[in-house]
């Protein structure tokens, strides 16, 4: 990859997380417990998941840990008293993870085999992407996406989609209505009626 195409992809990152924080930080004491598009999840489960997320980006991409090797280090409370500032920190460690030199040339074990930490970042930032929309809807903040982020999204996303329904973890694409927006069919094709 060339060094162009690779800050693309950082700065793509950078700014996913950037939209995320930016909505969590409009969450109000009052709607930690409110439901999310998300199935079972609360705002307070989504941020825990976006959280939890950012922690396993250092061991896998900078150490080259294992899923088994890092085992259950990220299990219970991460959030604390504070998800912002949990979150703040989480969100720095995995960023400066992936802006390491050489980190995008490395290999990373996931759950579900071995892949190039590219493509690891740009899952990464499909997943902050749909949830940052996820929290809005959920807490009222502003859903619209930056359109490049969109387009990044839709293009990681759609040759797994299907894969991700069967999984059970995202719910069926939706039919998109006549004349649907970028974002508005990548969200129908997560099983998220806009």
């Amino acid at each position: 990859m060339s060094e162009t195409t690779d800050q693309r992809l950082l700065d793509r990152y950078g700014r996913a997380q950037e939209q995320f924080a930016r909505r969590l930080r409009a969450v109000r004491p009052d709607q930690w417990d409110a439901p999310t598009p998300c199935a079972e999840w609360t705002v307070r489960d989504l941020v825990h998941h976006l959280v939890a997320e950012q922690l396993w980006v250092p061991p896998l991409v900078r150490d080259g840990a294992t899923v088994e090797s890092v085992g259950d280090a990220f299990d219970g409370d991460l959030l604390g008293p504070d998800p912002v500032a949990a979150w703040d920190t989480a969100a720095a460690a995995a960023g400066a993870a992936f802006r390491a030199p050489g980190a995008l040339d490395r290999t990373v074990h996931l759950s579900y085999g071995e892949t190039p930490a590219r493509a690891y970042c740009a899952q990464m930032t499909t997943d902050l992407v749909v949830h940052t929309w996820d929290l809005a809807r959920a807490v009222g903040a502003d859903e619209r996406l930056p359109d490049d982020l969109v387009a990044a999204a839709a293009r990681e996303v759609a040759p797994y989609a299907a894969d991700l329904a069967a999984s059970d973890l995202f719910a069926p694409a939706v039919e998109p209505p006549p004349g649907a927006d970028e974002q508005t069919r990548l969200l129908c094709l997560l099983g998220r009626a806009p």
